[in-house]
């Protein structure tokens, strides 16, 4: 494998690139024209523009990725994530055309895309499912008498959805009819596929995954969990490992749980099986995602794995060169995604033009980042801009360094999750490990986040007042 075509933008484009260049292998960039200039296609050995900026005229256009790929003599194409990470049809047009697809074979992609063809292809493995149903239904009666059986409340859930799109929780009977419609039109109108399910609602959920690695040749092992139930919308905004609720004993049933799924697709490469973990630490499988995902810096930093690497190593048919006897977790790592948000205003996107962009340096950070001082944040794409990381040899530590390396880093221009992110790493629930999903719905709120930074406000300015009293006391000291 000589040259990668990186089928992405932004900070996971020079993630991927930085370390394929470690490997000795030559990157191509793809962009659309708004990213001409980005820092992703400066960083390439070779760019081309692919369309203009809406994503479906540039970063979707499978074919013709795949046209420049082999124009350029392309080895191998790695889609990173979003955009066309988890399309079959992709992979497996990229498979035609005798170019290695950088992830999972085309079948375990479209098994796993699907919620209820991953639990169909996982029921015979023992691995816990969350109550429900395991097909479709549209049928209001039908769902009525299954939410009488499981007991309310019930999640109304789309097959083929994501970030919460299609996604309902119905708290009692006469509630169903119109939430189970509004879900339909929410998954048809997001992908296109109005089918969903009905499962049993876990009321205090914590959101854990499991990184797995599968070879060609037959060995899987996962390097842990990630814990990722600070959400805004559904989206995960803060992540870290190893999470702090585990038990070693449970860290095992999750992990071998995870390598069942695995097995039950024929998985290759990198993937993530998603559970839900109950208030009794029962857990429940979730889904699989196929591909990298955007928090795998924390397991990198606990494990000492580089999983790009890993990805690369495997899709050229290596074996993995590590076995589970030997990995083992090392520190705290956790994970702030930045985006161009407006906590104070819902979470909104906050487009502009970034006049100040200084990145936080030091022992412990890691800042994977995509954009630079100077640069307009494009509305058409998603607004994240990078992702701020610390590592310590304690989850004490590692929060520290992280409010410390907040502080440091410097955005003007538009508005940023920093100050949200540093509202959560000194909240006491979440210092306290005692936090579940629903941590933005109990403890955060706008005039909360206004309230914190003004006490910060205020405190900045009694040190200054006091720095410039004792300044004033040393000037007028009588000369000797």
């Amino acid at each position: 494998m000589k040259k990668i075509l990186v089928a992405n933008r932004g900070e996971i484009a020079i993630r991927v690139m930085k370390t394929a260049q470690k490997m000795g292998i030559k990157t191509v960039a793809i962009y659309s024209t708004i990213d001409r200039n980005a820092p992703h296609v400066r960083f390439a050995d070779e760019a081309v523009c692919i369309g203009e900026p809406p994503s479906n005229e540039s970063y979707l256009l499978g074919s013709k990725i795949i046209k420049v790929a082999k124009e350029l003599q392309v080895d191998a194409i790695h889609p990173g994530y979003g955009f066309l990470s988890e399309n079959a049809d992709f992979a497996e047009e990229v498979e035609q055309n005798n170019i290695i697809f950088i992830g999972p074979n085309s079948d375990a992609i479209r098994i796993m895309g699907s919620k209820l063809a991953a639990k169909d292809a996982v029921k015979d493995y023992g691995i816990p499912m969350v109550p429900g149903i395991d097909k479709a239904i549209t049928d209001i009666d039908k769902a009525k008498e299954i939410g009488k059986k499981i007991g309310f409340p019930i999640l109304i859930k789309a097959s083929a959805g994501g970030g919460g799109k299609g996604m309902r929780i119905v708290e009692k009977e006469s509630d169903l009819e119109s939430q189970m419609k509004r879900a339909i039109s929410e998954a048809t109108s997001a992908f296109g596929d109005g089918s969903v399910f009905i499962e049993k609602y876990v009321a205090s959920p914590r959101h854990i995954e499991i990184q797995v690695m599968a070879d060609t040749h037959g060995n899987i092992i996962h390097l842990f969990e990630r814990e990722c139930s600070i959400q805004r919308r559904h989206q995960k905004v803060v992540e870290e490992a190893p999470s702090s609720v585990l038990t070693p004993e449970l860290r095992a049933e999750m992990g071998e749980a995870a390598v069942k799924v695995a097995q039950a697709c024929n998985y290759i490469g990198a993937g993530t099986v998603e559970f839900l973990l109950d208030e009794n630490h029962n857990f429940y499988f979730l889904e699989m995602n196929t591909r990298l995902q955007v928090e795998h810096p924390v397991t990198e930093l606990i494990t000492g794995m580089d999983l790009v690497e890993l990805q690369i190593r495997v899709a050229r048919g290596e074996k993995l060169p590590i076995a589970q006897k030997d990995l083992g977790i090392k520190g705290h790592a956790l994970e702030l995604r930045v985006y161009a948000e407006d906590p104070l205003n819902d979470f909104l996107p906050s487009v502009g033009h970034l006049d100040t962009y200084v990145l936080p340096e030091g022992e412990g950070i890691r800042v994977d980042n995509g954009f630079e001082e100077g640069m307009d944040i494009p509305i058409y794409y998603d607004p994240m801009l990078a992702k701020l990381i610390t590592y310590g040899k304690t989850r004490e530590e590692a929060i520290q360094l992280m409010i410390s390396a907040i502080d440091r880093y410097l955005v003007a221009g538009v508005e940023t999750t920093l100050a949200f992110g540093k509202y959560v790493f000194e909240h006491e629930a979440f210092r306290s490990g005692a936090f579940d999903t629903h941590f933005v719905k109990n403890y955060y709120s706008p005039e909360a986040l206004k309230s914190a930074k003004e006490e910060e406000a205020k405190i900045a300015a009694m040190i200054a007042l006091k720095q410039y009293m004792e300044d004033q006391k040393i000037l007028r000291l009588p000369i000797q």
